[in-house]
């Protein structure tokens, strides 16, 4: 089989969107399956395993969310949400259900690609992380060792307390998808209440700091307001 494309799973049932994207990855070389209802695209995701969905929300049969859920009980396939839907609780909602990323419609052909990209990159990276535990993250300056849990700019050792290493370690694990402020609450303090997201804002302000990153610069690590967090993957410089 010499055929080495990455295939795509565009779930759309707007058909000039879902021809307009279609048109945009073949062109980058991707091989497209289409959908136009949930329940196709749960089919045609069961038979032909694609490397990556592009979903929208609003399905005339099914909200695209059951979608996330169901693909989400046996595969970590990711998934990129393209939607009308703005607000923060879609947003968030998905992401926490195991959404990979979220575009907003209207939206640019680049941006969709490079998230494409990104999001392929950071999960064959993570695959690669999980079936060898260990080993070292690199991004820029940036370097964490996982064996010794420590964590360098340049030459310089980071003196991070456990929390925050804990933290850097999670988001460079999935460098290059947003984690939620739950998600990532729930892998560092196994718990989420009342004032956790406060508590995380402050650890991810002593992190900045210390790292010599001044507010507002995005660099190793992305605010994605009132959602979470994403590390950048690491050739995304």
């Amino acid at each position: 089989m010499g055929n080495n494309k990455y295939k795509i799973l565009i779930v759309e049932d707007e058909a000039n969107i879902r021809s307009f994207i279609k048109a945009n990855l073949e062109t980058s070389d991707y091989q497209v399956l289409c959908a136009e209802t949930c329940e196709l695209g749960m089919m045609m995701y069961a038979s032909h395993h694609p490397d990556l969905i592009v979903l929208d929300l609003g399905l005339p049969d099914r909200d695209g969310m059951s979608l996330i859920q169901e693909v989400r009980k046996t595969d970590t396939v990711p998934i990129i949400v393209l939607s009308a839907r703005s607000n923060e609780r879609d947003k968030v909602e998905a992401l926490d259900l195991g959404a990979n990323d979220y575009i907003t419609k209207p939206f640019g052909t680049e941006e969709l690609l490079a998230r494409i990209r990104a999001v392929l990159r950071s999960h064959r990276h993570s695959e690669e992380k999980e079936s060898s535990p260990g080993g070292k993250f690199q991004l820029q300056d940036l370097l964490i060792d996982y064996d010794t849990r420590q964590v360098f700019v340049g030459k310089e050792e980071i003196d991070l307390t456990q929390t925050e290493y804990n933290i850097m370690a999670f988001l460079s694990v999935h460098a290059g998808k947003v984690l939620t402020y739950a998600a990532i609450i729930r892998a560092v303090w196994g718990y989420s209440d009342y004032g956790s997201v406060k508590k995380l804002q402050v650890n991810m302000k002593n992190i900045r700091k210390k790292m010599g990153v001044t507010p507002g610069e995005k660099r190793y690590i992305i605010n994605e307001l009132g959602v979470g967090y994403r590390m950048l993957a690491e050739d995304e410089a």
